[in-house]
């Protein structure tokens, strides 16, 4: 679903991701980690189509996005680590503009804007300005907006910030949900360890523009186990000890 193949994006000589290569399946979660400044939202920006990367190139789905932009970003949503909502806009009036931009018929919009909202337990607040939304309701909008048109791959920059524990369990179980059964890819970034535990297929660590590590959780502390002799049975001990963090 991504190919990601020599990626370098360079800001003002500061070498922010270094010949990045990675291939992402179809109906696989993976989760992105490493520190603050590792490249991760840069990288994430550049799938998103957000940022032209230096050199290197990226495709979703065969199409490569510096020639096929607009067919790439079809398939695909993005969701940011601050939501963002038109605040003197309903939920209901935000949705159905997403919908039109996608070019959604109104019956299958309308349809799945209530299958959505149900599911994030946001019916009753449908017809409120989002204006009046606490954080965690503004993220799950958001969320809803990003899956109303049923992309093929969702980006996704920190999954569950500001939301309470129990939102945050829906959103990854709905994920886990739309990946075994409808084969939706899930890239996402996170500093909360736990999440990549819970949800990833496979993981990819960053640090200083380099990929250092990557597999499933298993096949990282095998790698990690076989260069160093050492065995550690938590991804934050391999994290924090391929990351310079301990």
């Amino acid at each position: 679903m991504i190919e990601i193949q020599n990626l370098r994006k360079v800001f003002d000589q500061k070498v922010a991701v270094e010949e990045l290569t990675l291939s992402i399946k179809a109906g696989e979660i993976f989760a992105f980690l490493g520190p603050n400044g590792a490249g991760k939202t840069t990288t994430i920006k550049i799938i998103a189509g957000l940022l032209r990367p230096t050199s290197g190139r990226v495709s979703v789905a065969g199409f490569d996005l510096a020639q096929d932009g607009l067919r790439a970003r079809a398939l695909m949503s993005y969701v940011p680590d601050e939501p963002y909502l038109y605040e003197k806009l309903t939920a209901r009036e935000f949705l159905r503009m997403i919908a039109n931009l996608y070019g959604m018929p109104a019956a299958t919009a309308e349809a799945r804007i209530a299958q959505l909202t149900a599911e994030f337990e946001l019916s009753e607040f449908l017809d409120n300005l989002t204006e009046s939304y606490s954080h965690g309701m503004k993220q799950r909008t958001v969320i809803a907006a990003a899956l109303l048109h049923g992309p093929r791959l969702l980006v996704v920059d920190e999954l569950t910030v500001g939301l309470d524990p129990k939102s945050a369990r829906q959103v990854k179980d709905l994920l886990r949900k739309l990946s075994r059964e409808q084969g939706l890819t899930v890239f996402l970034s996170t500093h909360t360890l736990s999440v990549a535990e819970e949800v990833a297929d496979r993981v990819g660590i960053l640090n200083h523009g380099r990929l250092v590590a990557l597999g499933t959780q298993n096949e990282i502390r095998e790698q990690y186990a076989a260069r160093t002799g050492a065995g550690h049975q938590r991804l934050e001990d391999l994290f924090l000890e391929l990351t310079g963090g301990l």
